[in-house]
């Protein structure tokens, strides 16, 4: 008899619901069906393109730099260039060796919860979040412990939650801001109120703030200011703000005057140590990103807010759906009524895209108990690609009456 060699139980727990939901799109392309993807958060895909002097830097850079092996914390001059940005965007100072290199914002969420966590220990990440955070602590045989964010308040952190749900196992606490999937921007006081916690508990903010430029109100608040004794891992990256996603830049930097998380710049860097480097021409180019003109970025915000705008109003125009704004990131997270129509939300999605073609994201995907009952949609495509998507989609609600 034939052996079958069994996939460990770490790979096939793993459920990224963002490009999980390709696979039903795919068979109903095949079948014919016109699809409108609203699932994935690539600005490429859409209207917004790389600029052109990244890409020039990036063609040079290949005959220019020395295409050997980089520093596996990621090139000095490179690291020198983000110390400078983030002091430019908030007056944060750090140094080059504070700062971490990853393959995009995934390999530095990988490194952290594989440095992090041994079997049981538990992460707080907020509900509804980006699931990659999750899949990683179960990768790692943690335990997500999600924390609600409150829809009615503009989708605003339950602090008093965070306090209720830190145990003497938690390991860290999971921050996105603005956030992904809800496009909120969290309040200062409760990022500090959020910071208090962290200092008071000694557990480490790791706060994901890679849409931080793409902040609506313009007034976004970084946590790296909160104060000295709150320990802080700060993850960014490129493939949003610098629309470079296919490019796999990203990285974290490290803030920790009390010393807590000495052993764990060690663990991060024996983890880069033998994946070996980030890409070296791409640094360069990303470098490039940093120091060149960034009047492309308010053109970003300008038809991002537009697009929120209409989505707003024409999503809440919808029997049986219902959202809040969006200010910031690049996506929407509305209420859909299942009336007993669809047992899950992630049916509703499925039929969704069988019947009309338009490819959204389960909310469940990001957070089972406080995502149920939602739908992630994007802001990234042109008005009337939006509006298609949402005419369809209120046939649908209306032919499911």
């Amino acid at each position: 008899m034939r052996k079958i060699i069994r996939a460990s139980r770490r790979s096939m727990g793993m459920d990224y619901a963002i490009r999980e939901v390709n696979v039903p799109a795919e068979e109903a392309e095949k079948a014919g069906k016109k699809l409108i993807g609203l699932n994935i958060g690539d600005p490429n895909k859409w209207d917004f393109q790389t600029p052109e002097y990244f890409k020039e830097k990036l063609r040079r850079a290949v005959d220019e730099t020395d295409n050997g092996y980089g520093n596996s914390q990621g090139n000095l001059d490179f690291r020198e260039a983000i110390v400078d940005r983030e002091y430019e965007k908030h007056g944060v100072r750090i140094t080059s060796e504070d700062v971490y290199v990853s393959a995009g914002v995934s390999e530095g969420i990988n490194a952290l919860m594989g440095t992090l966590l041994e079997p049981g220990d538990e992460v707080l990440i907020p509900g509804p979040g980006y699931p990659s955070y999750a899949q990683y602590i179960g990768f790692y045989e943690g335990r997500t412990v999600p924390y609600r964010q409150i829809e009615e308040e503009e989708w605003a952190p339950d602090v008093d939650m965070i306090r209720k749900r830190i145990t003497n196992r938690t390991k860290a606490l999971v921050m996105i801001n603005p956030n992904n999937p809800t496009g909120a921007e969290y309040e200062r006081k409760d990022i500090k109120e959020i910071g208090d916690l962290c200092a008071e508990y000694q557990i480490p903010l790791i706060s994901d703030e890679i849409y931080d430029k793409l902040a609506f109100d313009g007034d976004f608040f970084s946590a790296s200011r909160l104060k000295s004794d709150v320990p802080r891992i700060i993850m960014n990256g490129f493939s949003k703000v610098n629309l470079m996603p296919g490019w796999r830049v990203g990285y974290f930097y490290i803030m920790d005057d009390t010393g807590l998380m000495d052993e764990i710049r060690e663990g991060v860097m024996k983890q880069f140590r033998a994946r070996i480097c980030s890409n070296v021409p791409c640094q360069e180019a990303a470098k490039a990103s940093l120091q060149g003109p960034q009047d492309y970025i308010e053109d970003m915000n300008r038809k991002l807010k537009k697009r929120a705008d209409f989505s707003y109003k024409r999503l809440n125009e919808i029997d049986g759906i219902e959202t809040r704004r969006a200010h910031g990131a690049l996506y929407m997270f509305p209420h859909v009524d299942l009336r007993g129509r669809w047992k899950s939300d992630k049916d509703f999605v499925l039929d969704l895209i069988k019947e009309e073609g338009v490819v959204l994201v389960h909310g469940s995907g990001f957070c089972k108990e406080f995502g149920n009952d939602h739908f992630r949609t994007i802001l990234l495509p042109p008005l009337e690609t939006l509006e298609e998507a949402y005419d369809k989609l209120e046939k649908f609600m209306a032919r499911h009456q």
